[in-house]
């Protein structure tokens, strides 16, 4: 099958649960003997110049990066929020650069399918009807308003009404795209529930984002027990509120009980504020590391204390392929399927977050045996390779 992925960033280097979701699939599609091309957004965010990408990636597919700024100006939100009924976080990615180089692109090749890696993509699938018979496929990586109307509930004050109005908005843009496309792949059975809820009536295929296990390869050798950790990009709002809610509500009490015990966080982009706050006598900031899964490798407990947010967190999924005991919130866990108690450890509050924490450290057959069953259960459900050829049986059926 001839199949175009289009996206929003460049998902290399795949840092991020986005990217990570598009490069896994680009991967799994190319190995399976499809011909893969990617079209994407090159932002002055998360720019790549494309000498960075190496041979290896460049051998899954054809990648065509398209620069778009898609910058975040004040003053252009303040007048998206007073003059305009749509949300700022689509207006910024649609674009005349990007809307030419896709209608060259559909014009010079004929695709089997043409699949839009989440929600900011999906306004050009008006454009690409009229130029392409391909089936159109929205892969929903999250349900994106659920975002923000979470943050919103978490906020206070001016913050607390512009989220619930941006919330409003993405919620009205997103509806309004349902539909539109052939088929439907969400990433979660969950998130797939919720958008025919909302109104989907096309066929759907929910397609998890896989793990390839050749590369996610536990290693207990430099393991440092105990200790706990967090990875995850410190840009990003929920991942920031969790480590403050994490810190002020479980750290200091752990940290009293156990005060040769070290907290590891990791992550890229983390914003001066946030470093001085993670200041915290016992807590550790890396930054960004040069290999995640070293890094986790050398840590014991995985915290992830989310409280908003929406789809899969990628971090819980490769932090189980490598056998991490993880403790997390159910928000965290959320869609994953995930056994508490067996493969992982729940908690919604602080103090059934400090117990869950406690027993990982004191009972070590514990820990070992929560972190075997995460290895297996990602080895049982998230192999990319057998997830890729899922999805492509479920495209065959509707390819014209």
């Amino acid at each position: 099958m001839n199949i175009l992925q289009v996206t929003n960033k460049v998902p290399f280097p795949a840092r991020d649960g986005g990217a990570i979701a598009c490069m896994n699939l680009t991967k799994g599609f190319s190995q399976l003997g499809n011909r893969v091309t990617v079209l994407a957004m090159n932002t002055l965010k998360h720019h790549v110049h494309p000498d960075e990408i190496p041979d290896e990636i460049n051998q899954l597919a054809t990648f065509k990066l398209v620069d778009v700024p898609a910058q975040i100006n004040a003053f252009a939100a303040l007048a998206n929020l007073l003059f305009s009924r749509k949300p700022y976080n689509a207006v910024r990615f649609i674009n005349k650069n990007f809307s030419t180089a896709l209608v060259d692109l559909i014009s010079e090749n004929q695709f089997d399918i043409i699949q839009f890696e989440g929600l900011y993509v999906c306004p050009y699938i008006p454009l690409i009807r009229k130029y392409s018979n391909a089936t159109l496929v929205y892969r929903a990586h999250n349900i994106e308003f659920e975002i923000w109307e979470r943050a919103a509930k978490l906020s206070r004050g001016l913050k607390k009404i512009y989220l619930q109005n941006l919330s409003k908005r993405i919620k009205r843009f997103e509806t309004g795209l349902l539909n539109s496309y052939d088929l439907l792949v969400p990433i979660t059975d969950r998130d797939g529930n919720i958008l025919d809820s909302l109104g989907n009536i096309k066929d759907k295929q929910v397609s998890p984002t896989g793990i390839d296990s050749s590369v996610v390869v536990p290693d207990t050798s430099s393991l440092e027990f105990p200790s706990l950790f967090h990875i995850g990009s410190l840009e990003w709002a929920p991942n920031q509120d969790g480590l403050l809610w994490f810190i002020k509500n479980c750290w200091t009490k752990i940290h009293n009980k156990y005060p040769d015990l070290r907290f590891y966080i990791a992550g890229r982009n983390a914003p001066r504020w946030l470093i001085d706050k993670l200041n915290v006598e016992g807590v550790f900031f890396e930054g960004e590391v040069n290999d995640a899964y070293q890094f986790m490798n050398s840590k014991a407990i995985m915290i992830v204390p989310l409280f908003s947010g929406s789809g899969m967190r990628i971090k819980i999924i490769e932090g189980m392929a490598l056998g991490k005991s993880i403790v997390s919130t159910s928000i965290g866990a959320e869609g994953i399927n995930v056994s508490d108690g067996a493969n992982i450890l729940m908690a919604n509050e602080a103090t059934r977050f400090i117990k869950a924490v406690s027993n990982l450290l004191e009972d070590r057959d514990c820990f070992e045996r929560i972190g075997r069953n995460a290895s297996l259960f990602i080895q049982q459900n998230f192999d990319n390779l057998v997830l890729s050829k899922r999805l492509i049986g479920f495209y065959k059926q509707y390819t014209k």
